[in-house]
């Protein structure tokens, strides 16, 4: 048995050591808000935070985790910055297919509890580890700037204009 601090819940789980921290999370505690995307830690979609800091669990064995918290999606609104990153995702209509969301929130969330009011370029360091197929990144950049700011974000739009005929 292996005993983990999940969502400030103490766990323990029936796994081996090398059990990578996703498959515990899905399988065997049935936190399914957390995705497999890659298996290899490049994508994100498996991230979750370890006492606070983002960390891919797809290729992190629960034996390695110790005493240190878990926090995956279904709990991150209990922090500020969590909740505050919920929110804005929400308010700038960030998802669309949905799928590597809860990997970018907690990123973001992480971000924002570290540096409060970050940069274009702490923004783009954050979360350079996070892969949205759908492209929704202006999205993200504007929900992740409102959640620290607390000031509504304006997406800009381009528009081509039809070509005008020669007449």
């Amino acid at each position: 048995m292996i005993d983990l601090n999940i969502n400030g819940q103490s766990v323990a789980l029936n796994a081996t050591e090398d059990m990578p921290l996703l498959w515990a999370l899905r399988d065997i505690v049935g936190l399914t808000g957390t995705k497999f995307g890659c298996g290899i830690a490049q994508c994100g979609a498996c991230t979750v935070h370890l006492d606070g800091q983002p960390v891919r669990s797809c290729v992190l064995p629960v034996g390695s985790i110790g005493k240190k918290a878990v926090t995956t999606i279904e709990a991150v609104s209990q922090t500020p910055a969590g909740k505050s990153i919920q929110k804005a995702w929400l308010d700038v209509d960030v998802v669309q297919c949905g799928y590597c969301q809860s990997g970018q929130i907690m990123s973001a969330a992480a971000l924002i509890q570290r540096t409060p009011n970050p940069s274009d370029a702490d923004i783009d360091l954050a979360m350079s580890g996070n892969v949205c197929r759908c492209c929704t990144y202006s999205r993200i950049r504007a929900a992740i700037k409102q959640a620290a700011t607390g000031k509504a974000e304006v997406l800009q739009s381009v528009v081509a204009m039809p070509a005008r005929s020669a007449s």
